[in-house]
């Protein structure tokens, strides 16, 4: 079973600029050129909305994919709570898909084995110069390891943020640390390389259009990726 999550350019639309105590609220509509994520393909052009509220540090967000040019692409329908205090982040994420094996791809099936929804949990840190997440499912529609139960499918991913040629940048490398049918492997395996740099392009006075481009390759897999994107922020 395929899993979708981020790598996005976007329409952003907020509520205005808030201090930290009060309630902030996110409304967003990201497209991709391809959809690439932890280094592997998940669909080609799609619109990912997001809708979200945080307050000191904890929010709720909704995310989805939906696909643009290409009608086999799955849908993705994702609620996502986190919580940060200071460089820590804790979460889960309830990801659900149209297509697996649920036959009428019924949103609240959660019957193990048919449902379409996967949780992961997640936590990581923030040390400034550098950034670590763990990321691991521990229920719903997840992998099978060797022995054919569940694999608590995991990924582990570093990413160092730098700025060059007036550009921001990230570089990140994400591995699958055992074998699990989730991410398609049967051991150990370094599965996204990645370097991306966005920058903002002022078109005139009140609009400003950010772009990036990333490569991302799957030395697993033997697969290497362009994604190319622009955000929209009135």
């Amino acid at each position: 079973m395929k899993k979708i999550v981020l790598f996005a350019m976007g329409l952003v639309l907020s509520s205005t600029t808030l201090a930290q105590d009060k309630v902030e609220t996110t409304i967003k509509a990201d497209f991709v050129n391809e959809y690439i994520w932890r280094g592997l393909k998940l669909g080609d052009v799609a619109v990912q909305p997001t809708f979200g509220v945080g307050y000191q540090g904890l929010s709720l967000s909704a995310w989805g994919s939906f696909g643009l040019t290409n009608p086999a692409d799955a849908k993705e329908f994702d609620l996502t709570l986190s919580y940060t205090i200071g460089g820590l982040n804790i979460g889960v994420t309830d990801y659900w898909f149209s297509e697996g094996l649920e036959p009428e791809d019924n949103y609240f099936s959660y019957k193990s084995g048919t449902t379409n929804h996967v949780f992961e949990a997640n936590i990581g840190y923030d040390f400034g110069v550098a950034s670590l997440q763990w990321y691991t499912n521990f229920a719903g529609n997840d992998g099978l390891n060797k022995s054919g139960k569940r694999a608590y499918s995991s990924y582990v991913e570093a990413s160092v943020p730098f700025k060059q040629g007036g550009a921001e940048w990230t570089a990140a490398a994400g591995i699958v640390p055992y074998a699990t049918g989730f991410y398609d492997v049967n051991s150990f395996a370094l599965t996204n390389l990645s370097v991306r740099a966005s920058k903002t392009i002022q078109i005139t006075n009140s609009f400003a259009l950010p772009l990036f481009a990333q490569i991302s390759a799957n030395p697993a897999a033997k697969k290497a990726y362009l994604v190319l994107g622009f955000t929209l922020q009135p």
